[in-house]
């Protein structure tokens, strides 16, 4: 990329395709690490210089403000200032604002910062418990419920239909639902979700709103496009009309958002919608090594609701690395001290602290880490805390720049800065670790803003520092603090480290235990670790332990989703005996279910390697492809399907999917002349190639 307009320098070839494809349609099925936001860049970028579009015609949106930001930054660094780059709910705000006297009449309703103030007293009202976390679950339904497109009424025989869990009965949150509308209308206010419900309405309901709005934006871009939910796919609908300049850009592997009403259903159909779509695949994943990359085709290979059309197969594009780290401890805090232990060795070999992530399931599991990490002096940060540029120190910082700027010092921006900062807190080296140090690290963190500023407008001054700055606190878009990253794996989408530890990887905690019965909601939890892994370019760990608490009973079993991914020479690819049940059985004498980990009885159960009742994971697509060899081979040697493989055998490879040969001849049924025989085809299919090679 050019420091300024479009070049397509740099740009692999899939990357090209999608950024000179033909004004229209576009969907980009990009994985992750593989330069989607550089590819959208130089698609608006491409289309601006080749005069298909005016740069202020152009609307791109994403999902959270850090994307937005990441967006507006690129976006001025090849020299497009006009076009916008915001999240739907910016959007929409916008637009509204500048519609509602037109639409409305009257003076704008006041938005609301959160809706829990008023949730509680529709749930007072409706006879409903108002402790803070009822609260909490209260509002994320009627999130739910409007994101989804369903009214009060509708919401009981929405949630049946969905099989969803709801707080209190169904009938009791569309009374409170009912009642917050009420209260909040009464009052004159809206909503987040409010703001895209009365923005397609304007659209929908006005021809003249409908007309200038479409006047004024012609080329629209979605990014994240999985996570569309029905609401902002009707404003997405009110916003093309009947257009179809659009272009869209997602992975439905990484759809992990569905509790709050997200759907890959439009990513999934937008080339019947729009049957002439230039849909393009980035594979080529540029964010991790070889190593890491195929660990996580290997993750989701294991999913069972990707329709073909969909299916990502990342390519790893680095030097190799080393492998991903599995390991088993006794009990949380073990588990927590091996891993500050590990990151305390890559910080000394020179791995920045802001470059390691420990990740986890839910937030309740940050705390033995916090401890850890206290206890070792290495700073951290909880992703999700206090907002940066909320910060005591961050404010004082900002307010002397702009107290600086008004002088116009000359210098170079990163030198000017610091030296500003130096009375306010920035020494030349950290203080020792505490309080004082979580503050140096955020003044640093605005030095290295002041370097990433000038590296994309070299003439930056200290003015437009503070202009940049001001943009960021107003989008969130935070720097990285260097301190250890600590995150739930729904805060991490859309981030990456060089270093990731995936801890607490137990059954009941991912797949979470509410999951467990709803297939939907067990490949949803399945998506989450491949965004889990996804994120680390180079290092990656993946652990778990038996106890909750040191000396506490070991009764937890390591995650389903982890069958399969352990090497076979790890000391945990076997299921462990049960350590408080007395002393470990010879494993040649007695197999152990994969799953539950009982003792397995039975030729069908020792053949497929768990109990019969215990949950299947079949890749059906696999399935097919072994009973279509088998039937071919059959047919070709002359003897019945059965000599080949049984049909016990092959649906025990197709939950199993086996790597190697060590893992073939592990299942039941397969010895070594059908492995002989047999084995690099299976392999092959195993891998997903249709057309295994016949020896």
């Amino acid at each position: 990329m050019a420091e300024r307009g479009f070049s397509s320098d740099g740009l692999d070839p899939d990357q090209l395709a999608a950024v000179k494809a033909p004004r229209g349609p576009v969907c980009v099925l990009a994985g992750a690490g593989t330069g989607k936001t550089r590819t959208i860049v130089s698609r608006i970028a491409a289309l601006v210089h080749d005069g298909h579009v005016a740069e202020g015609q152009v609307l791109a949106v994403t999902f959270t403000t850090r994307a937005a930001g990441e967006l507006r930054t690129r976006l001025r660094s090849v020299d497009i200032h006009g076009a916008q780059a915001r999240t739907f709910h910016a959007a929409a705000l916008r637009q509204l604002r500048y519609f509602w006297p037109r639409v409305v009449g009257d003076e704008p309703w006041e938005l609301i910062d959160g809706k829990l103030r008023l949730v509680g007293q529709a749930a007072h009202r409706a006879g409903v418990a108002t402790e803070r976390e009822s609260l909490r679950d209260l509002a994320a339904e009627i999130e739910w419920s409007k994101a989804s497109l369903i009214a009060p009424e509708d919401y009981p025989a929405a949630v049946a239909r969905a099989h969803r869990s709801t707080p209190v009965s169904a009938e009791l949150v569309a009374a409170v639902y009912t009642g917050y509308e009420a209260l909040k209308n009464r009052a004159r206010q809206l909503d987040f979700d409010d703001l895209l419900l009365h923005t397609a309405a304007a659209l929908e309901d006005n021809a003249a709103v409908a007309e200038e709005f479409r006047d004024r934006y012609r080329c629209f871009v979605v990014d994240e496009y999985q996570d569309v939910t029905p609401l902002q796919q009707r404003v997405l609908d009110a916003w093309l009309g009947r257009r179809d300049d659009i272009t869209v850009v997602g992975d439905a592997n990484q759809t992990i958002y569905s509790f709050a009403g997200a759907s890959p259903r439009p990513l999934l159909d937008f080339s019947r919608r729009f049957p002439e779509a230039t849909v393009v695949r980035l594979e080529r994943d540029y964010r991790s090594t070889p190593e890491v990359v195929t660990l996580a085709n290997r993750v989701i290979s294991a999913a069972r609701d990707r329709p073909a059309g969909s299916r990502l197969r990342l390519v790893g594009q680095r030097p190799s690395g080393p492998e991903p780290v599995f390991a088993e401890f006794d009990d949380e805090p073990a588990e927590a001290a091996a891993a500050v232990a590990k990151i305390k060795e890559l910080a000394d070999g020179g791995t920045p602290l802001r470059e390691i992530a420990v990740l986890f399931r839910i937030n309740a599991q940050s705390e033995v880490y916090e401890q850890a990490l206290a206890d070792a002096g290495l700073p951290y940060l909880v992703r999700g805390g206090e907002r940066f540029f909320q910060r005591q120190e961050v404010r004082q910082a900002v307010a002397a720049l702009r107290t600086a700027a008004v002088g116009d010092p000359a210098g170079e921006l990163p030198l000017l800065v610091r030296s500003v900062l130096e009375p306010v807190g920035l020494t030349e080296e950290p203080p020792p670790g505490g309080s004082a140090r979580e503050r140096w690290e955020s003044l640093l963190a605005l030095v290295e803003v002041a370097e990433e500023l000038v590296a994309a407008v070299p003439e930056a001054d200290l003015r437009r520092f503070c202009h940049e700055l001001e943009q960021r606190a107003q989008a969130q878009h935070a720097p990285a603090v260097d301190g250890v990253t600590l995150a739930s794996l729904h805060a991490a989408k859309g981030l990456e480290w060089d270093a990731v530890f995936l801890v607490g990887l137990v059954e009941g905690t991912l797949p979470i235990q509410h999951a467990d019965g709803d297939n939907a909601a067990i490949e949803e939890e399945r998506r989450l670790l491949y965004v889990g892994v996804t994120r680390a370019r180079e290092h990656l760990s993946l652990s778990w332990s038996l106890a909750r608490t040191a000396g506490g009973g070991r009764y937890r079993r390591r995650s389903r989703f982890l069958y399969g991914l352990i090497p076979d020479s790890h000391p945990a690819a076997r299921p462990p005996a049960k350590r408080d049940a007395g002393p470990v059985r010879s494993r040649f004498t007695e197999r152990y279910c994969r799953v539950c980990e009982s003792r397995l009885t039975g030729a069908l159960a020792i053949k497929l390697g768990r109990c019969e009742d215990c949950p299947a994971e079949v890749d059906q697509s696999l399935l097919e492809r072994l009973r279509e060899w088998r039937h071919e081979r059959s047919r070709a040697l002359k003897v019945p399907a059965y000599v080949i493989l049984t049909d016990a055998t092959l649906v025990a490879i197709a939950e199993q999917r086996p790597v190697d040969r060590a893992g073939l001849v592990a299942i039941s049924g397969i010895g070594a002349q059908k492995l002989e025989k047999f084995g690099a085809e299976v392999l092959t299919l195993v891998a997903g190639n249709d057309s295994a090679e016949r020896v």
